[in-house]
């Protein structure tokens, strides 16, 4: 079941790619025959975004596992067995196991979900991820009790991902959220984009959205999903604390150490990109600020 959602934003804030919209307009009619129509978007996009195209998408990304230039995972990332799949789900949960993500997919509803993106370099785009909520993931394995963080593994080959040669990072790629970001309804596992499979370069086959965050928090071919009830380490922070907290959350408040937040360069509007300020979470702070209530987000950055 492919459900439409526009949360955010409406088509014409995302893609001018043609046949992409024909295949919503028809599904739309289709769901509009049945009586069950498109849900509308809770908000007007900002003003000042240029829509991205797929290849815009597809052909401006960080995976580092493939190389540290933007161009380098469209170049290499199609060396990555995609098929089969399996996700090790384990920890804090009643139902440990390697997870078949065939499996996981006959039992959960697909979605699209349209987010904005905004990368910690503050670039950003605006993007249709089809995929579905982590929660139902995690509500089948069954979370314990005790559980307060959700750690997330990237798949880690020498022989298909060349950038594993060098010590970038400390592979394998790692990452976390706190239990109540992890099972927000904005907190997807994404399977494609623009209505087609995940390519290999934005993290094929599956890939976290979490689109307050800044985009390396949206880790990538997942294998591992495991519950705790200690803070993991993620890839970032182990490499440099100073420069990337835990929560990473979008805030024009907080510099990146070596440059500023406060505004962002829109790809895809010109050669080098309009600039637009950045928004306080990303834009979605009506759904998510209530998670940090209380909080020193400048401490807790």
């Amino acid at each position: 079941m492919i459900r439409i959602t526009t949360p955010k934003f409406r088509d014409r804030d995302v893609t001018d790619e043609a046949v992409y919209l024909n295949r919503r307009q028809l599904m739309g009619g289709a769901m509009a025959g049945l009586g069950l129509g498109l849900a509308g978007p809770a908000m007007a996009a900002p003003s000042g975004l240029k829509p991205n195209s797929f290849e815009e998408v597809t052909n401006y990304n960080n995976y580092y596992e493939f190389g540290t230039s933007k161009t380098d995972p469209a170049k290499y990332a199609h060396t990555l067995t995609t098929s089969p799949w399996t996700v090790k789900i384990d920890g804090m949960v009643n139902k440990p196991g390697d997870y078949a993500l065939d499996d996981i997919l006959s039992k959960v509803s697909v979605e699209e979900r349209i987010y904005r993106l905004r990368c910690v370099e503050a670039w950003s785009m605006v993007i249709p991820w089809n995929g579905f909520t982590l929660s139902s993931l995690l509500n089948r394995a069954g979370v314990q009790s005790g559980a307060k963080y959700v750690a997330f593994e990237t798949v880690a080959r020498r022989e298909e991902m060349p950038g594993l040669r060098y010590p970038v990072l400390d592979w394998p790629y790692v990452e976390g959220l706190r239990l109540d970001e992890a099972m927000h309804p904005l907190t997807i596992l994404a399977t494609g984009v623009y209505g087609k499979s995940m390519p290999e370069q934005n993290g094929a086959p599956l890939r976290l959205v979490v689109p307050w965050k800044y985009g390396f928090k949206g880790i990538k071919s997942i294998v591992r999903i495991s519950l705790t009830d200690r803070q993991p380490p993620t890839a970032w922070n182990k490499a440099n604390a100073r420069e990337y907290g835990f929560y990473s959350n979008v805030n024009p408040q907080v510099d990146h150490p070596r440059w500023s937040q406060a505004t962002e360069r829109v790809i895809g509007a010109g050669l080098f990109g309009s600039r637009r300020e950045t928004d306080m979470f990303n834009g979605y702070g009506d759904e998510v600020a209530s998670l940090y209530a209380g909080m020193d987000l400048k401490k807790n950055y």
